[in-house]
């Protein structure tokens, strides 16, 4: 407390001072004129200025040997270290206002300056956990990745950075593409600090890009547990990842395992389509097509799709039209009042050459909402109703430019993808697939689509795609 009000006091008196020595050279002209009791100083403005100097330089020298001589007192009073501190003082002084000297060309933008000045902090300092930061982050911002990875390797000796050090070599890594470092670099840093959000989610990354699925569910589980993550996003994520690895469990041939896998993403997300549709097939391995119509009845009541519909029909394949359509009942009423379930409707009853009920059920949709799929539906309806070839050419013509109606998309980068996966097949970002209609459409039919149009015109194709694979149906050709 004593010595700091001592520099402030110092520091005040030399401001006083070259103040008013300043404002005498101002006043005086071509000559200086000091009187100290009897005698009379003339001094030029140059000589002011230089007397200045020196007495700047008398009062600083005064301050070094006035602090040596305490330094030396201490010494001479018991404390050994007094003059060696009193050294290394005046060093570290040096050394953290290099260090600040650092990091304002590291703002400023002057980069061999802030490397520099890091360098030089290294030096006085002896500090390494501060000053290879510092000079780490220098290196990496002014584009020397080399000397970058020098000095988080230097940080990676001590306890107090190692974590540092571990995240800019992942950095480093993941910047020179080497994935397979950077999955190693990020589990050490996850080792270290569980909780750090940052380290959790390039972890995920990594191990999702790997399709290491089991990694990946433990890291959303310690997402969770961070509160990172909200729970029911884990869930559903979870869910994903016990889909993708019950998936490659069963082109294995580990069948109890996949099988036990795909059961269990249903039921931590049964939301989740593809996972339904999977639990689905495991149940009828067994041919327990009870459990099976109740994991894709719950799925559609959640998200009605059109790969449920196809699943709900595989569970007999072996029933007539009219046995299959009574079957579809209980379904369709989960959501009465869904586009998809009134394609459905209108599928199902075209397979019963029930026409009128085909046209109740789409005729709204193909004004409201046309979409090729309804469009080509009614085309069908046109045809089984015994209509011109003309009337059935106007419903195709309008299904080669109208939309396709839902997709998977993307929606981070809105890539439109054939079919579900649990990455962005663009972006590679997860759990990023929406069933839903994409803002922007190709119109273009697909390969399945333009096989039933040339159908319907030619008569060779009795039923539209197979979304529930109805395939005792006709289409009644005059």
């Amino acid at each position: 407390m004593i010595g700091s009000l001592t520099k402030i006091i110092f520091f005040i008196i030399i401001i006083a001072t070259v103040s008013i020595a300043a404002g005498a050279i101002i006043d005086a002209g071509g000559v200086i004129t000091m009187q100290f009791a009897s005698y009379e100083v003339s001094l030029t403005p140059i000589q002011g200025i230089i007397g200045i100097i020196l007495c700047l330089s008398i009062l600083l020298a005064a301050k070094w040997i006035f602090g040596i001589i305490v330094a030396i007192f201490k010494f001479f009073n018991g404390d050994e270290t007094a003059i060696t501190r009193y050294f290394n003082k005046n060093k570290e002084e040096r050394g953290y206002k290099a260090l600040a000297d650092s990091m304002v060309s590291m703002a400023a933008g002057e980069g061999k300056d802030a490397i520099n000045n890091a360098n030089r902090a290294e030096r006085l300092l002896k500090r390494p956990q501060l000053t290879n930061l510092v000079s780490a982050q220098a290196a990496e911002k002014f584009g020397d990745n080399k000397r970058a990875l020098k000095y988080y390797k230097r940080l990676l000796k001590n306890d107090q950075t190692r974590f540092v050090g571990l995240q800019g070599l992942l950095k480093q890594k993941l910047l020179e593409g080497d994935t397979e470092t950077a999955l190693l670099l990020a589990e050490k840093a996850f080792s270290i600090r569980p909780k750090h959000e940052q380290t959790l989610n390039i972890l995920f990354d990594l191990q999702t890009e790997k399709l290491d699925w089991k990694g990946a569910q433990k890291t959303i589980k310690a997402n969770v547990r961070a509160g990172k993550l909200p729970k029911d996003v884990g869930l559903r994520r979870e869910a994903i990842l016990l889909l993708a690895d019950a998936k490659e469990m069963l082109e294995a041939g580990e069948i109890d395992k996949g099988k036990a896998a795909a059961i269990a993403a249903n039921k931590s997300s049964p939301d989740l389509i593809p996972a339904a549709i999977l639990a689905a097939e495991m149940y009828m391995l067994e041919n327990n097509k009870r459990s099976a119509s109740r994991v894709l009845k719950k799925t559609w009541g959640l998200n009605p799709h059109p790969d449920l519909a196809t699943a709900f029909a595989e569970i007999n394949l072996k029933e007539t039209s009219s046995e299959r359509r009574k079957r579809f009942n209980p379904l369709i009423k989960l959501k009465s009042e869904h586009s998809e379930t009134k394609l459905l409707i209108a599928e199902l009853a075209i397979g019963n050459e029930d026409f009128p009920a085909a046209r109740r059920a789409i005729k709204n949709l193909t004004s409201t909402n046309p979409t090729v799929r309804s469009l080509a539906l009614m085309a069908a309806i046109e045809k089984g109703e015994g209509a011109d070839e003309k009337t059935v050419r106007a419903w195709l013509n309008k299904a080669l430019t109208a939309s396709r109606g839902p997709q998977w998309v993307c929606e981070k980068c809105s890539n439109i993808h054939s079919s579900w996966q649990p990455r962005c097949g663009n972006c590679e970002t997860f759990d990023s697939l929406s069933w839903k209609e994409p803002l922007t459409d190709d119109t273009k039919l697909t390969n399945e689509m333009l096989d039933f149009t040339a159908g319907i015109l030619t008569g060779s194709e009795s039923s539209p795609p197979p979304v529930t694979n109805i395939d005792d149906a006709e289409v009644v050709d005059d």
